[in-house]
């Protein structure tokens, strides 16, 4: 008796929606905030001023973003190697890469202080005397937000030009307008913040920026971990290729069960009786 070999396609789909659910999971570790004590101001402050180098729980912040991007830039490659390659897919998992390298750097160039509710921090930014890494910290943040708009945008179109990911074909549009609604809110905050008219809530705005970001990853990954069309597996039951549903020149179909075979042809149906 022959054994069938067990395809690779589920364990390739795995090696990559594993590593994108576990990076979408720490890259909402910023909700910890609401059981420890951080001392920022969850409506006004930046998520990144968690992970600033003057916190008490910076060094915690800062470990689960570099995880978080890394684990993401894993499953991005992963999937950009091994799943099947069409044209909005390949530049969507590409962003996703850029996004998950931009958010592992960002981690590794924390900001100082914490600007939001500090004032003497915000003067020494507003005058240039804090160091260079706020404005890298400022350039990777822009980075990475920038791959994750791309990556959502291209990998939904992926999903519904393709006839891939059926919830991400479905949930996917009014995600990238949610998304873009709140970067959009979170931009304007920062430019009245730095204009010195307030906050805007741009804690809040910022945190329903990176929140959507991860609850689209995790519906990514869900969606990798179980369809594997995007792979180019074959449902099962469906015929292979020159088999099923073909015939061979000169003789007639199969009958359906309980069908009368035709008969052969140039034959009279009558010569038997």
């Amino acid at each position: 008796m022959s054994v069938t070999p067990t395809s690779p396609l589920p364990t390739r789909r795995r090696a990559a929606a594993v590593p994108l659910l576990l990076g979408a999971l720490a890259y909402t570790a910023w909700v910890l905030e609401v059981v420890v004590s951080t001392g920022l101001n969850p409506v006004e402050a930046y998520v990144s001023e968690l992970a600033a180098a003057d916190q008490p729980l910076g060094g915690l912040f800062r470990a689960t973003d570099l995880v978080a991007g890394l684990l993401v830039l894993a499953g991005a490659v992963t999937a950009l190697f091994t799943l099947e390659r069409r044209p909005w897919a390949t530049a969507g998992w590409a962003a996703l890469a850029l996004f998950g390298a931009a958010t592992a750097l960002d981690s590794r160039l924390p900001l100082s202080c914490a600007p939001t509710s500090d004032p003497v921090c915000a003067a020494r930014e507003t005058a240039g005397l804090v160091p260079a890494t706020h404005t890298a910290h400022a350039i990777s943040s822009s980075l990475a937000m920038t791959g994750a708009l791309g990556a959502i945008v291209l990998l939904t179109v992926a999903a519904r030009r393709y006839d891939w990911w059926p919830a991400l074909a479905r949930y996917g549009p009014p995600l990238v307008l949610a998304e873009f609604a709140a970067t959009c809110w979170t931009l304007v905050s920062v430019a009245a913040f730095t204009a010195g008219q307030g906050t805007w809530a741009l804690g809040v705005g910022q945190r329903l920026q990176v929140l959507l970001v991860a609850l689209y990853i995790a519906i990514l990954a869900g969606c990798v971990a179980r369809d594997g069309r995007a792979t180019g597996e074959r449902t099962a039951g469906a015929a292979a290729p020159g088999r099923a549903g073909r015939t061979e020149p000169g003789r007639p179909p199969a009958p359906a069960p309980g069908e009368t075979p035709a008969p052969p042809p140039g034959r009279d149906p009558g010569a038997d009786r």
